[in-house]
């Protein structure tokens, strides 16, 4: 299901919850070529401030793509701007759970702005915020929407 500018108002939210893998780390270094060892070598990660190995900050960052891409507002949305901190680290294991809630709703332009929030066992990893474009409504036959 997908949500119109006219059936989304401040408050509505969404989330899921995705556990980071060894694969999706992996994988994710190889589609996006960040080999960091912060992210792949456990060995090296021992001496750094986080003692060990962590995911790819983006890699959860793309939780919150999700939710926005399957829930809220859901499929057809288009991504316009993204603001992230990462606020802590997320290691291979971690479940991380992504919500989004919109806090702005511009109907004229047919923007919306959502508040976005990763977390791990309640801890806030990254916040931001995002300004989307939700899916138009298709044109039935009689040029109505």
């Amino acid at each position: 299901m997908s949500y119109h500018i006219d059936q989304l108002h401040p408050g509505m939210s969404a989330s899921l919850a995705k556990t980071v893998t060894e694969a999706d780390i992996i994988l994710f270094a190889g589609i996006s070529t960040d080999v960091n060892p912060a992210h792949l070598d456990e060995e090296y990660c021992k001496g750094t401030m986080f003692g060990g190995r962590i995911a790819h900050g983006m890699l959860s960052a793309g939780f919150i793509s999700a939710v926005l891409a399957n829930k809220l507002p859901g499929p057809g949305t288009i991504y316009l701007s993204q603001t992230l901190k990462f606020k802590a680290p997320v290691r291979p294991g971690d479940t991380v759970k992504a919500t989004v809630t919109v806090r702005e709703v511009n109907v004229e332009k047919n923007r919306v702005i959502l508040d976005t929030v990763c977390t791990v066992a309640g801890k806030t990893v990254i916040d931001g915020e995002c300004l989307m474009m939700p899916p138009v409504r298709a044109k039935d036959a009689g040029g109505t929407a």
